[in-house]
């Protein structure tokens, strides 16, 4: 059995931060792990379905549809397998979810396989794709460096016309797919804010989410950090132990919860793998995708002394867990939220020492409910305010006025002076990643276009208007509220099973009913009505680009209910949509 993961990726610098494509061959990357080389396709080469990413989503349809008899082939812009697995390689990324749960399920990967830690990170993360990639030999049918620029629908035909670009010729090609499946993810499209200035700046700028593969230094260096979510947290905690100075830009406190991370031994691992198949099987029944699930009661059906006693087992736990696991009314009742960051503040005041910062990092009231924009997970973050080395930003107090040639100028007519720039700035989630595809329909009427007045779908799958045409992990899915590996699977059969459906019935077209996306709005308008959510300006509603409309990006309902629509739709022979 595998105990321990070789870590001999190749690094290489990769390009424009804004083209979201990779640089280096990816035969290249293929053949050092083993022996594979690159698909090669012909101009104009046609496919049963062409899939658009290489991470779990997309890695799962070409798994299970070519197993079906299906003519599949995936186009991947970056030159390795693992979707933002491939792009995420700044100093301190790493998975937010349990190692045994950030994994497909089939027993044949997992068996074989440990992760060295709890929270694997994303060199590990690199290593089980291409042990994945050994086993089930994805890269036959993976076209690396291919970026996908534009895809149009043949009504005649009935088929998409998809234009693609070789990333390291510069060539540009076309080829036909029946069915286009675009698995980009909710976090595929890097968003850099309009700062005045940055293109001024003389030191190195990068985005976390197109970070140098060869990797840049942090040592010895004046870092500068905007952003305080996920990649701004971890970036921060790894710069602040060997920059010379740290300065740190926050807008909004995250309410970060502690990761408790931990090494596993080989006894850890052989003890885990005999709960595997009971945990995999839980995946599909809890609402986000884990194998635990919020409490079976409210809070205040118990004792404050009782609620008190909980938290500090969730606490104990760390991850998601205090935020997943917590009473089950935490996202719909304001007080029962208040109660849980009371509870946050206060543990998180007792790591930072200098009072000063309690009302910039856990302020006594809370910025929005707890939970509604996702939580980062951190190690030591709190803790490194108290080093000389490290300076916060509260940029609701004092804003970034412009960039400099020498760094950051905030309103105080102070300029931060810094080597290095990390613009931890998010991203155009969910539809970003579709989005930045030229899809037009055979009226020519653009996919980006259709979504101006917000997003649009039956099921959290397919849109109207764009027949032939399915997205896994994507709009109005449960994406963002799930387990990344555990949706990818469970949207992602019930995208195989309708596929299947169509080639067994012979039908060369399908389209998604507006009826059906009007009944899909209303449901998510129904839970959003009683949740939380709307409280924050977070990427989960679209609020982080501006002239986006603000509205619930994903299915609120949790995965157990997602999956109910969506197979009572399979038992239905698929009424939401239009069949030929």
């Amino acid at each position: 059995m595998r105990t321990h993961p070789v870590r001999s990726m190749l690094m290489v610098d990769s390009e424009d931060a804004v083209a979201t494509v990779g640089t280096q061959q990816s035969a290249d990357v293929v053949n050092d792990k083993k022996g594979h080389t690159m698909a090669n396709v012909a101009p104009g080469q046609e496919f049963d379905v062409l899939i658009v990413g290489a991470g779990f989503a997309g890695l799962y349809q070409l798994d299970k549809l070519r197993k079906r008899g299906h003519q599949v082939h995936v186009f991947e812009a970056g030159s390795g397998l693992g979707g933002v697995w491939y792009w995420n390689c700044y100093p301190g990324a790493r998975v937010d979810s349990w190692a045994s749960m950030y994994q497909f399920s089939d027993p044949e990967l997992w068996r074989d396989w440990n992760f060295s830690e709890l929270y694997p990170d994303w060199s590990e993360v690199r290593d089980y794709f291409h042990y994945a990639d050994a086993k089930l030999d994805f890269s036959k049918d993976i076209s690396y460096s291919t970026h996908v620029e534009s895809a149009r629908f043949d009504e005649e035909r009935k088929r998409w016309n998809v234009e693609a670009k070789n990333l390291q010729t510069g060539e540009k090609f076309s080829v036909t797919a029946n069915y286009l499946v675009v698995c980009t993810g909710f976090g595929s499209a890097p968003y850099t804010p309009a700062f005045p200035g940055l293109e001024t700046y003389a030191g190195e700028v990068h985005h976390t989410a197109r970070w140098p593969q060869s990797g840049t230094p942090l040592e010895g260096r004046r870092v500068a950090v905007i952003g305080t979510g996920a990649s701004g947290i971890q970036v921060s905690q790894e710069a602040a132990k060997v920059a010379e100075h740290l300065t740190i830009f926050q807008r909004t406190p995250m309410l970060a919860l502690p990761m408790r991370q931990r090494r596993f031994t080989d006894a850890d691992s052989a003890e885990q793998k005999e709960h595997y198949e009971e945990w995999m099987a839980k995946r599909n029944t809890t609402f986000a995708g884990f194998d635990f699930d919020f409490l079976d009661h409210g809070t205040f059906d118990v004792s404050d002394e009782e609620r008190q006693t909980t938290y500090e087992r969730l606490w104990t736990i760390g991850g998601f867990v205090p935020w997943l696991g917590n009473f089950n009314d935490f996202f719909f009742d304001e007080k029962a939220n208040r109660q849980f960051y009371d509870f946050w503040r206060d543990k998180t005041r007792q790591r930072i020492k200098n009072k000063d910062l309690w009302e910039d990092l856990a302020p006594t009231e809370p910025p929005h409910p707890f939970g509604v924009k996702r939580p980062s997970l951190e190690q030591w973050y709190y803790d490194i305010f108290d080093q000389d080395n490290v300076t916060l930003v509260n940029l609701k107090k004092n804003d970034i006025v412009r960039v400099t040639p020498k760094g950051v100028l905030t309103a105080d007519g102070v300029e931060h002076e810094v080597d290095l720039l990390v613009l931890a700035t998010g991203f155009d989630s969910v539809t970003g990643g579709i989005t930045r595809i030229d899809i037009r329909n055979a009226a020519g009427e653009s996919f980006k276009d259709s979504l101006q007045g917000g997003a649009h779908t039956a099921l959290g799958a397919a849109t109207a208007g764009f027949p032939n045409m399915f997205f896994v992990y994507g709009p109005q899915s449960p994406s963002a509220f799930c387990n990344g590996p555990t949706c990818a699977e469970a949207q992602g059969e019930w995208v195989v099973d309708l596929l299947d459906h169509l080639k067994a019935n012979g039908s060369p077209r399908i389209e998604a009913r507006p009826e059906a996306e009007q009944k899909w709005q209303e449901m998510i308008d129904e839970v959003m009505a009683v949740a939380l959510f709307d409280r924050a300006k977070s990427w989960y509603m679209g609020a982080n680009i501006p002239g986006k409309k603000v509205e619930m990006l994903m299915w609120p309902g949790g995965l157990p209910a997602y999956l109910g629509h969506v197979n009572a739709s399979r038992d239905a022979g698929y009424p939401e949509f239009a069949i030929v």
